[in-house]
């Protein structure tokens, strides 16, 4: 199922400034049964990112009202994916004075990820690609996705799913489609976005889900050799949950306790069992 402001369509025009620039923001939503994970949270994360870029986001019930249309036939699990770009605007970077956002909802199946993935861990990729953003554009989920495109394409291996990208001065920062935790003497790190980097919904619930149960929490710059010093690593986002990490080039950790804790918290709130 395509919706393109609200009409099932499936082309957009070319003179579309997502499609001319990557001019827009976009959300990818975990469904279950038709019920949308973490709705607010990602209307939320969608409407600053409209505010960012200079543009009003289009009302969160007419998004809720097309989103549920499209989830008419939808059974199980499920992936929805909103896009918002500033619409239209001819040839030239200068946005227009009065933008038509467009509305572009798509439905895909939920991609089926090994269990083991989740239950043993994964291996993570070191990225040769470096997290590069503007500090403007830090945190939100814009349609500028090219780092991350350039990234994954360095390695196919099936057996590894992600890969950890660094900044250009080479601290940690997320993995391509995911945020990084690691866990040292009892707490929990994550880095900080604030210049480069995507704060996923995941994220936000994972440190909300630390602080409940009294684990410190810490948001800061991580050093180049952060990880040679974890005792637990692991990634998440809205579609995977938390997925351990269990060996990244030459480092090798177990699946810890922090990290089963919270992938049982996480998973309680959860409207879909991803294991």
């Amino acid at each position: 199922m395509i919706l393109i402001d609200g009409v099932p369509a499936r082309h957009v025009e070319v003179s579309d400034r997502g499609l001319q620039y990557g001019d827009g923001v976009f959300e990818t939503c975990a469904v279950c049964d038709r019920r949308i994970e973490y709705w607010p949270e990602h209307m939320a994360r969608l409407q600053a990112g409209c505010e960012r870029l200079g543009f009003l986001a289009p009302h969160a019930d007419l998004l809720r009202a097309e989103a549920e249309r499209a989830l008419e036939a939808s059974r199980g699990r499920a992936v929805l994916k909103i896009m918002i770009t500033r619409g239209g605007g001819g040839r030239g970077y200068r946005p227009p004075r009065r933008p038509e956002p467009r509305r572009i909802i798509t439905l895909h199946p939920f991609p089926e990820y090994p269990r083991e993935f989740a239950a043993q861990g994964i291996h993570l990729h070191a990225c040769r690609t470096v997290a590069v953003d503007h500090p403007a554009l830090a945190g939100i989920k814009h349609m500028n996705r090219l780092p991350q495109v350039l990234a994954r394409a360095e390695w196919d291996d099936i057996a590894t799913p992600e890969g950890l990208m660094r900044d250009p001065d080479g601290h940690p920062v997320e993995g391509t489609q995911s945020n990084l935790f690691m866990v040292r003497g009892g707490a929990l790190f994550t880095p900080d976005l604030s210049a480069v980097g995507v704060a996923g919904i995941i994220r936000a619930r994972v440190l909300a889900l630390a602080e409940v149960a009294g684990v410190p929490t810490r948001i800061e710059v991580l050093a180049a050799d952060a990880l040679d010093k974890a005792d637990e690593v692991f990634v998440s986002n809205s579609l995977i949950g938390i997925w351990p990490v269990t060996a990244f080039a030459t480092h090798r950790w177990p699946v810890g306790r922090l990290t089963r804790q919270l992938q049982s918290a996480l998973e309680a709130e959860r409207s879909c069992r991803l294991g």
